[in-house]
């Protein structure tokens, strides 16, 4: 099971954003390979406290939580992005596409470090979450959008 706790993850994960361009075309979905970037940036501010999220977690966020992590099935495509991570609404607007990467990648190694410098907050759809939890996350939010971007 991929996860960002796991250094080859991480490195995979670190190649894939490499191969990003501010052209590649999307697969599905509406926003560009830069807002995108900006995208999971704003993901991980929301959880490691730079970003405010707006929580909506449900009784059923538990049983969501587990299908998301531990299925073994590709996450779906057109899932409504809450407001504060749209690109278009209230998330981060791209700037120059190289400065993003690099925050983005900053924002990775961040949210990967240990000791960690910040405190878990619940996941907005998901709730409470394990360190191992936000770790399969990570991974798996990634890599459902460099998909998204033939990466």
């Amino acid at each position: 099971m991929k996860t960002l706790a796991d250094m080859q993850c991480r490195s995979e994960i670190s190649e894939r954003l490499g191969r990003v361009r501010a052209e590649s075309q999307r697969r599905w979905g509406k926003m560009t390979a830069h807002q995108m970037v900006c995208h999971l940036g704003d993901s991980f501010r929301g959880v490691i406290g730079e970003k405010a999220l707006a929580g909506r977690a449900g009784a059923l966020g538990g049983l969501m939580r587990w299908g998301a992590l531990y299925v073994p099935l590709k996450w779906p495509h057109g899932v409504k992005t809450m407001p504060e991570m749209d690109q278009e609404i209230g998330g981060t607007q791209p700037t120059e596409f190289a400065a993003d990467v690099s925050e983005l990648r900053r924002l990775l190694e961040r949210f990967t470090r240990e000791p960690r410098d910040f405190v878990w907050g619940p996941h907005p759809i998901f709730g409470v979450m394990a360190e191992k939890e936000w770790m399969r996350w990570g991974y798996l939010h990634m890599d459902h959008h460099f998909r998204q971007f033939g990466g």
